[in-house]
């Protein structure tokens, strides 16, 4: 059975048991702050399990894109090693929210493996939860029993909390569950050890392959657990584990969802995968392979729903996976260009008619692993340059953590690499030093990033709670909840919940409102609004003294009157890029703040500057022609679509949806905007650039800061004609000064060499011999260039020269050092080394060739002192 048919099998099964089929989730998250990436089926159903929204079905089946590369779920090191762990992996998932419960979910899980998926029920074993008395939890005897009339008893295994309670995290929704496992080991390894004995055990061919998780309870934050007020069922099924099972393979890489991936890794790189390694050198090639059609799935799914690798966040998740990838690649394939991105068309060819994206963002998805393949490939060219610098100052055996942690660190030089190439040198790393330097960085990462949350303190039972932010800015409020957390970055701070809230989330890369909460008797500052799991929490310092009294909402005005120009501006901006760069051009990310806008696309060239004055004259004139805003909220998705409204990849819109028009621009969003593009009164671009391969970004400006812009740029020009004394023709007067300034300083260039020429025959006679060298030393009144200059002449006249120069440029100290190639060789004298250290006596450094170094500092006084030890290399 073709991967396709067993996703379209197991979809189709759920729908006719009356379950909506709703499509994947991106694979990055945007509004959960708890999470970077969906870890898991249930990830986008979070508020439905947490009550903080109704579902549109209370019976849903999915199959979602899930990442696990961080936090909690951390699969990373694993993945290739083995042959049945991913980064990215799809999860097949039915849930129920309130509906049907463990009869239901229990049955239809044996009904779909075993009659309508055929697999053998004598390889199948099941786990139920055998309670915990901890937990004040009991064994699960409702799950048992219907296991019992579906299965041998002598298949349904006892799980701990470990592998059978299952949790959201720290707090939230949880409850027990029961899995199934599929033993497809040959009959002679089943002979030796029974199946049940291995169930949980990590044995790459008896694994898991669904869980059923029951959530009953509700994590509270001091651990305790609490009914929660209605039971849901949790189900997710390792996609690649069923195809595993259903082709009749003994690893998830012998299945169709990555055999088409790795014989492209073939013909590229001409490296053979074995399904079993004869020795060790097959097995190193088997892991690379692995490893490279594995991440590159990940990293692919990731960049087509909008996220960049970079250098933070999700970015950085991102970017490693990818790197890893082609460290593997370089180090084991003998890959030393880019060939990883031609992996993508393979995926898209496998995968598009289920998840679009991977189709649509093809181009963009290519250029982003191909440039990134570039890059990271210089980085390990000059890592390999470092190292080696690294080993000749190692002395013994042992190389340094430190050093090592140092590569790892700055330059993203891997660990593993390091090691690698040490052990080949007949070298050892020293482990405990890189480890003791990596677990002080991760110590100093968490202490700042540490956050505890406390449970909710509701004030008000039920979902009461609205934005009321498009039509007003100030409203009267009531708290229905409110919860305290504790930063290590900002201490303690409290989230508060309003029944009606004019204050606009962060989100569609709109920053949150701030403003205040007012009572009869005081102001509290809201300092800023986000969105969590459905909710609008307002982060405030303090709570007020009754927070049960009524409050009046007040909206920074200001502020969100400017964010509205920037965000209006935003629309207008896509809108004169796709017509005046092309309609490949998306947006690909964006921030709009009160002070500026920032805004991401797609496009393969630098933006010339004829083009970028036609797109703000292009915005500038949708402003001037005074366009009304027309705002439809809450109609079909499909019918917007229709109507021809832009649509952002990678973010998460429901079945309705809210459509904002100024004139011929349409788009889907959730933002707050002007009523008349005249309110954005001007649009000014200050700058564009790269941010990544295929990726440009402008930043831009309206209103207030526009305005301030313009009036510093008319003062500016104000002032220069002060100090030009009034001009008639001010641009006139400044191309003159430019021309009468490029002369004076040829004149003072020719000053310059005449008195270098002079200089030189003065001090060739103040040369030396030391020991077979020619030695001068000396302080000079001469710039860099010149005392450079200076030294290469005298170089050129003498043989076995050594040369130090002190001088100050614009009260800077400097040094310039000279040795002749000769002596380099002969002596073992180092022009980087020597004023590297003579460089403390200016309090500076520097560095440079072994023949020729410079050194600069700030302590012009200690020139003399150096000049004065130079000789001493020399003894």
């Amino acid at each position: 059975m073709k991967s396709q048919e067993i996703r379209q099998k197991f979809l189709s099964f759920f729908e006719e048991r009356e379950h909506l089929i709703v499509p994947s989730a991106p694979i990055v998250l945007k509004d959960d702050p708890t999470l970077m990436f969906n870890n898991s089926g249930m990830a986008q159903f979070k508020e439905y399990f947490l009550g903080n929204a109704k579902p549109k079905s209370n019976r849903i089946a999915d199959t979602q894109k899930c990442l696990r590369v961080s936090g909690k779920h951390n699969d990373l090191e694993e993945v290739g090693i083995d042959t049945y762990h991913h980064t990215m992996f799809e999860m097949l998932g039915n849930w129920s929210f309130g509906d049907y419960f463990k009869k239901e979910a229990i049955n239809w899980a044996w009904e779909l493996l075993t009659e309508v998926y055929k697999i053998p029920k004598d390889i199948l074993y099941v786990t139920v939860f055998e309670g915990s008395k901890e937990e004040n939890v009991p064994f699960d005897q409702e799950a048992y029993d219907i296991w019992k009339g579906l299965i041998s008893e002598d298949r349904i295994l006892l799980g701990n909390k470990k592998d059978n309670f299952w949790e959201m995290g720290d707090q939230g929704p949880c409850g027990p569950c029961s899995e199934i496992h599929v033993d497809i080991r040959s009959a002679e390894e089943k002979a030796k050890i029974a199946g049940k004995d291995l169930v949980n055990a990590d044995h790459p061919q008896v694994v898991e392959i669904w869980n059923n998780v029951f959530m009953e309870f509700n994590r509270k934050a001091d651990g305790s657990l609490e009914k929660l007020p209605a039971q849901h069922v949790d189900t997710g099924m390792g996609f690649e584990r069923l195809c595993m099972v259903l082709q009749g393979v003994q690893s998830n890489y012998d299945t169709d969802v990555f055999t088409p991936l790795i014989a492209k890794v073939s013909e590229l790189t001409g490296a053979k995968y074995t399904i079993k390694a004869a020795n060790e050198e097959e097995d190193k090639v088997n892991i690379a392979i692995r490893v490279i059609v594995d991440h590159v799935r990940a990293v692919a799914f990731a960049i087509a729903d909008g996220q960049l690798p970079s250098n933070n966040g999700a970015g950085y998740v991102i970017r490693r996976i990818l790197r890893r990838a082609i460290r593997y690649a370089f180090t084991f394939l003998n890959k030393k260009e880019p060939f990883i991105y031609q992996l993508v068309d393979v995926l898209s060819t496998q995968m598009g008619d289920f998840f679009p994206e991977i189709t649509s963002q093809r181009d963009l998805v290519k250029n982003v692993i191909k440039e990134e393949e570039a890059s990271f490939l210089r980085t390990l060219e000059q890592g390999l340059h470092l190292l080696d610098n690294v080993i000749a100052q190692t002395e013994g055996k042992v190389v340094s953590g430190a050093k090592a942690f140092e590569l790892y660190d700055t330059f993203g030089f891997p660990i593993d690499l390091t090691a690698l190439i040490l052990r080949e040198k007949g070298l050892e790393l020293d482990e405990a030093g890189f480890d003791a330097a990596m677990a002080e960085q991760k110590n100093r990462s968490r202490a700042a990033s540490e956050v505890s949350t406390d449970d909710w303190t509701m004030l008000v039972s039920g979902n009461v709670e609205q934005f009321v932010g498009y039509d007003q800015l100030e409203n009267d409020v009531k708290i229905t909840r409110y919860r305290k957390i504790d930063s290590k970055k900002d201490g303690k701070l409290f989230q508060i919940i309003l029944d009606a809230t004019p204050f606009y989330p962060e989100g569609g890369g709109q920053v949150g409102d701030c403003g205040v909460l007012v009572s009869a008797n005081e102001t509290i500052k809201v300092i800023d609004t986000k969105k969590e799991n459905n909710l609008i929490l307002h982060i405030v310092k303090e709570l007020p003294s009754n927070v049960n009294a009524s409050l009046v909402a007040k909206v920074d005005v200001e502020a969100r009157k400017l964010s509205m120009a920037n965000h209006s501006a935003t629309h207008l901006l896509h809108q004169a890029l796709r017509t005046i760069l092309g309609t490949h051009v998306e947006q690909k990310g964006s921030l709009v703040s009160p002070s500026h806008l920032r805004f991401d696309f797609s496009h393969f060239a630098k933006v010339t500057d004829e083009e970028l004055q036609q797109i703000e004259d292009f915005v500038n004139d949708r402003i001037h022609e005074q366009l009304p805003l027309v705002e439809r909220r809450s109609i079909p998705m499909a019918q917007a679509i229709a109507e021809g409204a832009m649509a952002l990849f990678g973010e998460k819109y429901g079945d309705e949806v809210r459509a904002i028009r100024f004139g011929d621009s349409m788009e889907l969003c959730g933002g707050t905007h002007v009523n008349n593009t005249a309110d954005i009164w001007q649009f000014k671009i200050v700058s564009e650039g790269a941010v990544a391969a295929g990726i440009r970004r402008i930043e831009a400006i309206t209103n207030k800061a526009a305005r301030n812009f313009y009036t510093e740029q008319e003062d500016t020009l104000k002032e220069l004609k002060i100090v030009l004394k009034n001009p008639q023709d001010t641009l006139k007067a400044v191309v003159s000064l430019q021309d009468e300034n490029a002369k004076l300083k040829k004149q003072v260039e020719q000053l310059l060499r005449e008195k270098a020429k002079n200089l030189k025959g003065e001090l060739k006679g103040q040369i030396e011999e030391v020991d077979g060298v020619s030695f001068l030393a000396v302080e000079v009144d001469l710039d860099a260039s010149g005392a450079k200059d200076l030294a290469y002449e005298l170089g050129n006249e003498f043989t076995n020269l050594f040369v130090l120069f002190g001088s100050v440029s614009n009260d800077k100290p400097m040094l310039t050092c000279y040795v002749s190639k000769e002596i380099v060789e002969t002596k073992g004298l180092n022009a980087g080394q020597i004023v590297r250290e003579l460089g403390k006596y200016i309090q500076g450094g520097g560095g440079g060739q072994a023949f020729f170094a410079t050194a600069g500092g700030k302590n012009p006084a200690g020139i003399a002192e150096a000049v004065l030890h130079a000789k001493d290399y020399l003894k």
